[in-house]
């Protein structure tokens, strides 16, 4: 799911004690109806098996996860039944939750062929020190239709509870070597690649 994966110090949300505890928390609390075992949530995260277990004892012992077993199997879930399970929902969407959310609606459209985020959010998940920002700026890459990534801007805002910005570019221009402000900018600030599946060019 995640194209890069780190375990500095949180910034985004600094009650966390990593990016990747941060991560973990707001994929299962935005996903509460789902069970996952060990080994899936190491793929999806692209960490070590031990890192995971790590991680899972930490918050099953701190009462924020719910760990069941199946024969060998260790199954993980969000504690909905935590009397801060709301509020926390609520600040992980609001922090980590663009990682989570934004794939998940983009993958599909029509004509997506690579998604980012840029702005303050991806230099906050990069370690920049800084205010939780206000609204989340993603650049599309290829040609899906504005009426596609309209829809799935506003589908994020709400899962989100913040502004998404949306932002169409060719993969020609993407790829230019021309001199050009924007991207110039673009390049020389953080970016953080979503990993997009089931798209292709419309």
């Amino acid at each position: 799911m995640f194209q890069f994966m780190k375990q500095p110090p949180s910034v985004l949300l600094p009650l966390v004690r990593t990016a990747f505890q941060g991560e973990l928390l707001a994929w299962l609390y935005l996903h509460p109806e789902d069970e996952y075992p060990l080994v899936v949530l190491a793929q999806q995260f692209r960490v070590s098996p031990a890192s995971v277990t790590r991680e899972v004892d930490r918050l099953s012992a701190a009462g924020l996860i719910k760990v069941r077993r199946v024969g060998n199997l260790r199954l993980v879930s969000a504690d909905e039944e935590t009397i801060i399970a709301r509020p926390l929902t609520e600040l992980l969407a609001l922090t980590y939750g663009p990682i989570v959310v934004l794939p998940e609606l983009l993958s599909g459209v029509p004509g997506v062929e690579e998604a980012y985020i840029y702005g303050s959010w991806a230099a906050r998940y990069e370690g920049e020190p800084g205010r939780v920002p206000r609204d989340v700026d993603v650049l599309v890459v290829g040609e899906p239709g504005e009426d596609d990534l309209y829809l799935v801007a506003r589908r994020a805002e709400q899962q989100l509870g913040r502004e998404v910005n949306l932002r169409r570019m060719s993969r020609g221009t993407w790829e230019s070597t021309d001199e050009d402000p924007f991207l110039e900018s673009l390049r020389s600030r953080p970016l953080v690649g979503l990993e997009i599946e089931g798209t292709g060019v419309a």
